[in-house]
């Protein structure tokens, strides 16, 4: 589909040795070759945060840019609507390749890579001066969105499943890197131009991977492969987790909690000039004021989700999401019945206020949910994470492009500003539902009751 992610192929099938360790249990491959240290976990954990904080930024780069060059290159909506979508959408694409990639190895070197190739992408498209040149040059940007799916293998071999959560809820808060983009880009286009970003984005992500490079070290499972003490699985064993239907339902709930505020993060500015009133920049803060504290509250499912568990966390963020969705999808009403006395009117509409509020609401428990379903996949699948994670992302990464031109078209077709929550009330209701069947054949199966909500392995099996 693209050369960026050739490589990535070429690379991800290429056959190993076998090593003479191949009795060795595939757990141990996930055991450290002498404990890590808390420092040494910390320093990767970290590293990463920031590492995918800037990929983030660079990746969400032509919300600000794609402006400037939609006016200087007289783009219709359609090629504009490429152009930005393009960097989503390999990114996601990428997310499994990048997975499989870090699980054969090593999330260090990977991550490495991916940012200083995303880097040189970013700088060519400072350079381009037509459209193809652009779109190309978008296709290997999209690349930095792919990180996700390396930090997330790399990080978790660091941690004890009873800490994976938090730790990769610290990670995925890097999602901030979007305001970033959204609150220094304008200023740097205004003073130089789009080109400029572009350059010092590119700059930034170059100067990041070197950092990342020095400051960080092996992760353990690739640190005993290195040793001969474990073998190197085949690239059709990593795939082989991903013909479970649990894998998949996995990737239902993060294309809603996920993908869908990423979709809700660049829907909003245009719902609420359309619905509202508001001004451009007025809507745009307030998009700003859903997406960072949102973000930032991934950490916090991760910390929820390592206490009280991912399934419980899930639950909470499905029902309250059911109910908020189910709310804000109703449109403005005028009806009469006839009374007594006469006619009677009613009005219902929500008001701005009220919308802030339950949109916020919304985007808390997404960002929760967002971190219960990553806490689930090292316990599961401990020996696939890259493949698994990358697969997960990919779907969810996929969500965040889909879904805004999904609204598009139902406002298109019903004439309803409101049809978006419409769409998202459906998938939520749907993905609690799967999750709730599953829960209860589990229990049939095991003839008792699940494991109790705190339990470090409560998870769904099926």
């Amino acid at each position: 589909m693209t050369l960026w992610l050739a490589a990535l192929l070429f690379f991800s099938t290429q056959p190993s040795a076998p090593s003479p360790a191949a009795a060795v249990d595939s757990m141990t491959a996930f055991l450290p070759v002498q404990p890590s240290s808390e420092t040494t976990r910390e320093r990767a954990l970290w590293m990463s945060t920031i590492a995918f904080t800037v990929c983030f930024a660079v990746w969400t780069i032509f919300s600000i840019i794609g402006i400037r060059i939609k006016q200087e290159l007289g783009l219709n909506e359609t090629q504009f609507g490429l152009l930005v979508g393009t960097p989503i959408l390999t990114g996601s694409l990428a997310r499994l390749i990048l997975g499989i990639w870090t699980g054969r190895y090593g999330g260090r070197v990977v991550f490495t890579f991916t940012m200083l190739a995303a880097a040189a992408a970013t700088f060519f498209l400072a350079h381009a001066a037509t459209y193809a040149q652009m779109l190309f040059a978008a296709l290997g940007v999209g690349l930095a969105g792919g990180s996700f799916a390396v930090g997330v293998a790399y990080v978790s071999r660091f941690f004890p499943a009873e800490r994976q959560g938090t730790a990769l809820g610290i990670f995925g808060a890097g999602n901030v890197g979007a305001a970033v983009t959204n609150f220094l880009a304008p200023f740097v286009l205004l003073a130089w131009g789009w080109q400029a970003v572009a350059q010092v984005w590119a700059g930034a992500l170059a100067v990041t991977a070197v950092v990342f490079w020095f400051c960080t070290s092996d992760d353990p499972a690739f640190r005993l492969r290195q040793t001969g003490r474990t073998d190197q699985k085949s690239f059709w064993l990593e795939l082989a987790p991903l013909k479970n239907l649990q894998v998949w339902r996995f990737g239902l709930y993060y294309f809603f909690v996920f993908g869908g505020f990423v979709a809700l993060a660049l829907w909003l500015p245009r719902y609420l000039t359309g619905v509202y009133g508001f001004g451009v920049a007025t809507a745009g803060m307030i998009g700003a004021a859903y997406s960072i504290p949102a973000t930032v509250f991934r950490a916090y499912g991760g910390i929820l989700s390592d206490r009280i568990g991912a399934r419980t966390v899930m639950y909470a963020t499905f029902t309250v999401s059911a109910v908020a969705t189910l709310i804000l999808s109703l449109p403005v009403t005028d009806c009469v019945v006839r009374g007594m006395e006469g006619p009677i009117s009613f009005h219902f509409e929500i008001g701005p206020i009220a919308f802030i509020a339950v949109i916020g609401v919304l985007g808390f428990f997404m960002s929760l949910g967002s971190a219960a379903v990553y806490k689930h996949i090292p316990v599961y699948y401990p020996d696939s994470v890259g493949a698994v994670g990358g697969l997960v992302g990919m779907i969810g990464g996929l969500g965040g492009f889909i879904l805004p031109i999904a609204f598009g078209a139902l406002n298109d077709l019903t004439g309803l500003w409101t049809s978006c929550f419409m769409l998202l009330f459906i998938l939520v209701t749907a993905a609690l539902a799967w999750m709730h069947l599953a829960i209860r054949q589990t229990e049939r199966q095991g003839a008792g009751p699940a494991p109790a909500p705190n339990h470090a392995y409560d998870y769904v099996a099926q």
